[in-house]
């Protein structure tokens, strides 16, 4: 079968600048895809969301794909999509997905937004800002209905973000500490080394209320953090380490049995990914890329299917952006 196939790529400007051990992030680029079966009169949505950084296709190299392709293409094309693009294959499945599943007649994005609700039985992570920001921003968080906060580390020295995690966590009263019953994720971003991932994970242990630790060590370091994971009791996951489908599958034969932090629209083909998830039933948390809420979709309607039922799912990020999501994506798709 063959479908009416449109693109139009966005930039959206982060309300801060994102720091992370890999630099600073301002603007979230991507690509929304519009597919419409003729036959039918039923549109899908689907979002090309890379991270070239964290491993998928550059922005550049999914819109080259895109340009390249005809106005109409099949669904052997959209399954032949290259390894090499896991952010489109992820992207183009969906909306195919949509089109055959609860595709709509007409197909403005609004109605794509608001007649296909992410799944209610999930609970939502908050990611704060790095720093001394942090310190300030997670009440109001609180106060909407969050109890998993999100905090990244290994962005300045550590004896300032270990007074800012004591702060956090209630060893320093110098400031409102989160409340009881919050938990608290880590991220490093692969950014520590060794001695520091330790000095992170003995004070988590003293803590008591950090659910995990995510990515302490690079990405070549596996052996390193398996063996850390047998130290400490607070849990470590992986994320850098299983950006896409086949680490996922190459950690999990080496012998990883921890978390396994999932950003669904990097990680490629989502029937493949629901295949290994299903098959090994894994410890999964899934995770935002800050795509807009086409991608989100997608990715939480996977997550509600295959994630842990006891852990949030890392999609508490919409509080980075300052625009009406549901408008700015109409005004995007008319403008074009």
């Amino acid at each position: 079968m063959f479908y009416q196939f449109e693109f139009h790529p966005y930039q959206r400007q982060f309300k801060i600048p994102l720091q992370t051990s890999h630099g600073v992030w301002k603007m979230r680029e991507g690509i929304i895809i519009r597919l419409l079966c003729d036959r039918t009169g039923k549109v899908g949505w689907g979002e090309i969301a890379p991270l070239d950084w964290f491993g998928s296709e550059s922005f550049a190299e999914a819109e080259d794909f895109c340009c390249q392709l005809p106005a109409e293409i099949s669904e052997e094309m959209i399954f032949n999509i290259p390894d090499t693009l896991r952010a489109s294959q992820f992207g183009f499945e969906s909306a195919l997905n949509m089109v055959l599943g609860e595709g709509r007649q007409g197909g403005v994005i609004s109605s794509a937004i608001t007649h296909y609700p992410v799944p209610n039985s999930l609970t939502y992570s908050a990611l704060l800002p790095s720093g001394t920001a942090a310190l300030h921003s997670w009440e109001e968080l609180w106060n909407e209905g969050y109890r998993t906060f999100k905090w990244k580390i290994g962005v300045a020295s550590l004896d300032e973000e270990l007074k800012i995690f004591q702060q956090l966590t209630g060893q320093r009263k110098e400031t409102t500490s989160l409340p009881k019953g919050a938990k608290l994720r880590l991220d490093a971003n692969g950014g520590l080394g060794w001695s520091a991932a330790k000095t992170w994970l003995e004070a988590c242990d003293e803590a008591g209320m950090v659910e995990f630790l995510e990515q302490p060590l690079g990405v070549d370091k596996f052996d390193a953090m398996l063996e850390l994971s047998n130290l400490y009791n607070t849990p470590l996951a992986l994320d850098e380490s299983v950006a896409n489908l086949q680490q996922l599958k190459n950690c999990y034969e080496l012998g990883w049995r921890g978390i396994f932090v999932i950003k669904a629209a990097i990680a490629g083909s989502p029937s493949r990914l629901r295949q290994f998830c299903q098959q090994h039933h894994i410890d999964a948390v899934f995770s935002s890329v800050f795509e807009t809420a086409i991608g989100r979709q997608a990715a939480l309607n996977l997550a509600a299917e295959l994630s842990h039922q006891e852990r949030a799912v890392g999609f508490g990020v919409n509080h980075w952006f300052n625009d009406d999501e549901e408008t700015w994506l109409e005004k995007l798709w008319i403008s074009h």
